[in-house]
């Protein structure tokens, strides 16, 4: 029987890698990528020659079964996002769970996560939070947001550059602008940089300088 390990890679500087993740992304037969282009750059940054397949977003209903099927065999394979963990707002939850269902061993190992440095770095309570990931675009966003009201722990959320305005403005809409709040962008990456505020500040802050880069934010939870 084979082995699937979901292998958690860099979300900034190359260098956020476990030594046991190298180890297993340059010994298991066959890296399966989100994008082969972007963890290309890292395995040639560490000299790693194993074979790359695409498994995303757009093919992930249809290669699932084959995957499932080779590690029914001998094969061991590593699964990888773009960046961070897979399955944690990335594909990665259909074959973690036809892999389980169909008694093919799976281990994940531990390493980089773009929630957990930005709930750290907020200064926010962090033994209860609540991480929901990227908001609603369109079906079901208002009551996405109605429903944070009612929670008691810190949220956490993640969000693109061109949609951090409309979403601290539904934040503020639905929590009150004076809630605090924390926004850590570029994690890991040169312009790393957490900002905290009330959410009428933030907004203020991008109206007059927009955020870049890939976003966390990291709202307080209510008093």
């Amino acid at each position: 029987m084979g082995k699937l390990y979901v292998v958690p890679t860099p979300i900034g500087n190359l260098e956020d890698i476990t030594l046991r993740a190298l180890n297993v992304l340059k010994t298991v037969d066959v890296i399966y990528a989100e994008d082969t282009r972007t963890t290309a750059v890292l395995l040639r940054h560490y000299d790693i020659k194993t074979p790359l397949r695409s498994y995303h977003m757009h093919n992930e209903h249809q290669v699932t079964a084959h995957i499932v099927s080779s590690l029914a065999g001998e094969v061991t394979a590593a699964l990888v996002s773009d960046a961070g963990t897979p399955g944690i707002s990335d594909p990665g939850y259909l074959l973690v769970r036809a892999c389980i269902r169909n008694g093919v061993e799976v281990e994940c190992l531990p390493g980089a996560t773009a929630f957990v440095p930005a709930l750290v770095e907020s200064g926010f309570p962090c033994e209860e939070f609540a991480f929901l990931g990227f908001p609603p675009v369109k079906k079901g966003r208002q009551s996405f947001f109605r429903s944070l009201a009612a929670r008691q722990e810190t949220i956490v959320l993640y969000e693109s550059p061109h949609k951090i305005e409309r979403t601290l403005s539904d934040l503020a809409d639905a929590l009150g602008p004076d809630r605090e709040v924390s926004l850590s962008r570029e994690i890991s990456k040169m312009f790393h940089q957490t900002v905290r505020g009330t959410l009428s500040q933030l907004l203020s802050m991008q109206r007059e300088r927009p955020f870049k880069g890939e976003l966390v934010i990291v709202v307080s939870r209510s008093v």
